[in-house]
């Protein structure tokens, strides 16, 4: 089975998904057949490539609320092990890291593509690294296993941006217009950070209808909370 996960690095509510979807999986006898790969979305493609502080863009573009989208989201974050730390978090463009992703699923491979996903996640949430920085980005593929010196040389170019490009005009083109958005086999498609229990029941959907012909990409449940154009649910 085959679920090409379409998230941003600066989407909180990709995390939660992520971790809610790895939690059903660990649960589901298929386990190790299914095969998890990152897709890019962007929540903001025109966000500058120099660094500014989250709370302060959040502010500007959503007023008063933004605290609270991102007291809800620290607080439900928290319940599933991981720490989001707003005061430090950077708004930048997250390019450069769907690009590193890109390598490291062309080169090195599923595992590896998830593990740097996780360091990014951490790195952009937690650690309040700037993302949209060559030099920080080379160490976060660093600790997730990619080799640093071809990771630095990667992206001292234009190596995978022509085709990390195509593959968000592909997801304009399959209608995906809010992340995390979970596609399985090009088929279905959940969106949002569904609950584990939620996430199980359609992976056993989806093993028992693999085979039939549907049009793709079509909701198997309601929508869960995610984040579209820059904004997230509160």
């Amino acid at each position: 089975m085959k679920v090409e996960i379409y998230s941003d690095i600066a989407c909180p509510w990709c995390w939660i998904g992520k971790r809610r979807f790895e939690t059903a999986l660990d649960a589901f006898p298929g386990k190790d057949a299914v095969e998890l790969v990152y897709r890019p979305y962007q929540l903001v493609p025109d966000a500058p490539g120099t660094a500014s502080p989250h709370r302060a863009w959040l502010a500007e573009r959503y007023g008063p609320q933004s605290v609270a989208m991102d007291a809800r989201v620290a607080e439900l974050g928290l319940a599933e092990g991981l720490t989001y730390d707003f005061d430090a978090a950077q708004h930048v463009n997250t390019i450069l890291g769907h690009r590193l992703l890109h390598l490291a699923e062309t080169e090195y491979g599923a595992e590896v593509q998830g593990r740097l996903k996780e360091a990014l996640l951490k790195a952009h949430f937690t650690d309040g690294v700037d993302v949209g920085d060559r030099t920080a980005l080379v160490e976060v593929a660093a600790s997730a296993g990619l080799d640093r010196e071809r990771a630095a040389a990667y992206l001292a170019g234009d190596e995978g941006a022509a085709e990390v490009e195509a593959q968000l005009a592909e997801a304009r083109e399959l209608g995906i217009n809010a992340v995390p958005t979970f596609v399985f086999e090009g088929k279905w498609a959940v969106q949002g950070a569904q609950d584990a229990e939620t996430f199980r029941k359609v992976l056993d959907q989806v093993a028992t209808e693999i085979g039939e012909r549907l049009p793709a990409p079509q909701p198997v449940a309601p929508a869960g909370e995610s984040c579209a154009d820059g904004a997230c649910a509160i």
